[in-house]
C-alpha cells in the first residue's frame, strides 16, 4: 500500500496542475557534492593517539621553517623590530630614543664616508624588503589569479610560489616556482600583464632551471645614455686579448670581449650601432696595433664608408667585395695554414712568444662578400677562404670580426663557427635565437625590442656562457676617430675639409666657381 502511494507521488509531477489541486508535491532532492574529509579523520582513535607526537613534532618543524623563511626574506625588518623591543624594555623610551639617534648618526657617517658599501649593505636590502612585501607579496595571489597563471584541480587551487626578490633600483629580480604543467611560454605570453600589474616598464622571463623562473621587472633603462669612451692607453702592457673592454653592461660592469681563440659575429639592422662596437674594439686594441703586436686588416664592401674613417689603423684594407677582397681572404687563409704547419709539435695555440703578430680580420658587411657577390666563382672562393679562417684560425692567432644585417643561414651558412655573437637591434624575435642560439629569447634576450634611439645596445653571448648579457658599446665620435688614427699612425692625422653643398638656386657658373 505504501509503495503504491510512493509511486503515485513520484509520478504526480507529470499530472497537470489542474488535476493536482492543492496537494503538496515533494521537490526533487538537492544534489550536492559529497564532502571530502581528510584521510587522517578516518583512522581509528588509537592510531590518531599514536600519531599525535609525530604530528606535534612536524608542526614545530614547520613553524621553525616559516620563521627561518621570514628571517631570510626580511632580515633587517625582523632584526630591527626585535632590537627595538628589547632596548625599549631594557632602557625605556628615553633609552630607545637615544639609541635610535646614535644609529642614525652612525648610518649618516657611513653614508658620507663610503657610499658604495652603504648602498650595497643597507639601501639595497631595505629597498628589497620593502618592495617584496609591499609590491609583490601583498598582490601575488590576486595577480596570479587575474593573469590566468593559477590552476585548479579537484576544488584545490595551485598557485606559483613567490621566491627570492632582489631590487637593484632600476630592476627587480623575482624568482618563481612554476605550477606543475606550466611552461616558460605561458609566462612569456603574460609578461606584459605582469609588468603592468606590478607597475614596471617591462618584464623579462628567464629560465633558471626546470620548474624555476626568474622575472626581471625593469623600471628604467640604465643604458639610455651613451657610454663615453675612456682615454687611450699609452702602454700595451694592460691590454689583454682575452678581455677587451668595449663598453658597459646594464649592471654597470665593463663589457669585455675575448678575441684570443674566438671569432665575433655582430648582427643588427641599419642604425643599430654596429660601428660603435667595431670602433670600440679597435680603440681598445690601439696600443697593440701601434707596437705591431696586433695586425689589423679589413674589408669594407661599402666603398670605405665605415673603415675609411680611420684607415691608418689597418695594415691592409679593401673597399669593395671584388677580386681584391677575395685575394685578401685567401692570403689570410694561407697564413693560417702556414702558421699551423710551423706551430705543429711546438705550441698548441698562439701566444706573443711565437713572434708572430695577432691578426684581426674585420669585415664590415659580411653578406656582401659571401652571399651578395654576383660573380659565382668569386663568391665560392670567398666562402672557402672564410670557412678555412673561421674553422682553423683560432689556434694560429687569427680572429675574425664580422658584421651582418641578415642572420639567416642563406647569408652566413657557418655562423656556428663564431663562438662570440652579438645581437643588436633586430627586426624579428625569431632572429634572436638565430644569432644567440636556441633558447636565448626564453632567457630574456629581447634584441627585437631594443629602441632605435639607443644605438650600440646589444645582447651578447659567448661560448660556454649560461645566460645572454645586455650591454652598450662605447660611443665613438668623429673626433675620437681622428685621435685614434693619429695614435695608431704615430703622427698627427689631418682630415680633409668637408665643404658644404653649393646653393641650388645659384647659376651654374657661380656654382662651379664655388
Amino acid at each position: 500500500m505504501f509503495g503504491t502511494f510512493t509511486r503515485l507521488g513520484r509520478c504526480w509531477g507529470c499530472v497537470p496542475m489542474s488535476m493536482q489541486g492543492s496537494r503538496w508535491i515533494d521537490p526533487a532532492p538537492l544534489e550536492v557534492e559529497r564532502p571530502r574529509l581528510p584521510w587522517w579523520t578516518l583512522l581509528p582513535r588509537w592510531a590518531q593517539v599514536v600519531a599525535l607526537p609525530f604530528v606535534l613534532m612536524w608542526l614545530v618543524v614547520w613553524l621553525l621553517v616559516q620563521v627561518g623563511r621570514l628571517l631570510w626574506r626580511y632580515p633587517l625588518t625582523l632584526v630591527a623590530a626585535v632590537l627595538v623591543g628589547w632596548v625599549q624594555l631594557a632602557t625605556g623610551w628615553w633609552g630607545l630614543a637615544f639609541t635610535l639617534l646614535a644609529v642614525v648618526v652612525v648610518l649618516g657617517v657611513w653614508w658620507r664616508v663610503h657610499l658604495g658599501s652603504f648602498t650595497r649593505s643597507v639601501v639595497v636590502q631595505v629597498r628589497t624588503e620593502r618592495r617584496r612585501f609591499g609590491v609583490y607579496a601583498c598582490q601575488w595571489r590576486a595577480v596570479m589569479r587575474l593573469s590566468g597563471l593559477v590552476k585548479a584541480h579537484r576544488a584545490k587551487e595551485y598557485r606559483p610560489a613567490l621566491g627570492l626578490v632582489r631590487s637593484h633600483g632600476w630592476r627587480d629580480r623575482v624568482r618563481v616556482r612554476m605550477v606543475k604543467g606550466q611552461s616558460p611560454q605561458d609566462w612569456e605570453l603574460r609578461a606584459d600583464n605582469l609588468a603592468h600589474a606590478f607597475h614596471a616598464r617591462s618584464c623579462r622571463v628567464r629560465v633558471r632551471k626546470p620548474g624555476r623562473l626568474e622575472l626581471d621587472f625593469l623600471h628604467r633603462d640604465p643604458l639610455t645614455h651613451p657610454v663615453p669612451v675612456p682615454a687611450l692607453a699609452e702602454s700595451d702592457d694592460g691590454v689583454d686579448l682575452r678581455k677587451i673592454t668595449v663598453g658597459r653592461t646594464e649592471t654597470g660592469k665593463p663589457w669585455r670581449i675575448r678575441l684570443l681563440g674566438r671569432h665575433l659575429l655582430g648582427v643588427g639592422v641599419t642604425g643599430a650601432g654596429k660601428g660603435s662596437l667595431l670602433w670600440a674594439l679597435v680603440w681598445a686594441l690601439a696600443p697593440l696595433i701601434r707596437t705591431g703586436r696586433v695586425r689589423l686588416v679589413g674589408i669594407d664592401p661599402k666603398g670605405g664608408m665605415e673603415l675609411g674613417q680611420a684607415p691608418e689603423v689597418f695594415r691592409r684594407v679593401v673597399f669593395d667585395n671584388g677580386p681584391d677582397a677575395v685575394a685578401l681572404l685567401e692570403e689570410i687563409a694561407a697564413t693560417v695554414k702556414e702558421r699551423a704547419t710551423r706551430y705543429r709539435g711546438a705550441v698548441r695555440s698562439w701566444s706573443a712568444a711565437t713572434g708572430d703578430p695577432f691578426i684581426v680580420l674585420v669585415v664590415d658587411e659580411l653578406a656582401d662578400v659571401l652571399a651578395y657577390q654576383p660573380d659565382k666563382q668569386l663568391r665560392e672562393r670567398a666562402n672557402r677562404a672564410m670557412q678555412t679562417i673561421t674553422s682553423q684560425g683560432r689556434a694560429p692567432g687569427v680572429a675574425v670580426v664580422g658584421f651582418v644585417q641578415d642572420p639567416r643561414k642563406e647569408v652566413v651558412s657557418f655562423r656556428h663557427l663564431f663562438p662570440t655573437r652579438v645581437a643588436m637591434r633586430l627586426d624579428e624575435k625569431a632572429q634572436v635565437d638565430m644569432v644567440l642560439g636556441d633558447g636565448a629569447r626564453e632567457q630574456g634576450a629581447a634584441a627585437h625590442e631594443i629602441s632605435e634611439h639607443t644605438p650600440g645596445v646589444a645582447w651578447t653571448k659567448d661560448e660556454g656562457q649560461r645566460e645572454p648579457l645586455r650591454a652598450r658599446a662605447f660611443h665613438i665620435t668623429d673626433t675620437d676617430l681622428d685621435t685614434l688614427a693619429s695614435f695608431a699612425a704615430g703622427r698627427l692625422v689631418r682630415r680633409a675639409q668637408v665643404l658644404p653643398f653649393p646653393d641650388q638656386s645659384m647659376p651654374w657658373t657661380e656654382r662651379d666657381a664655388a
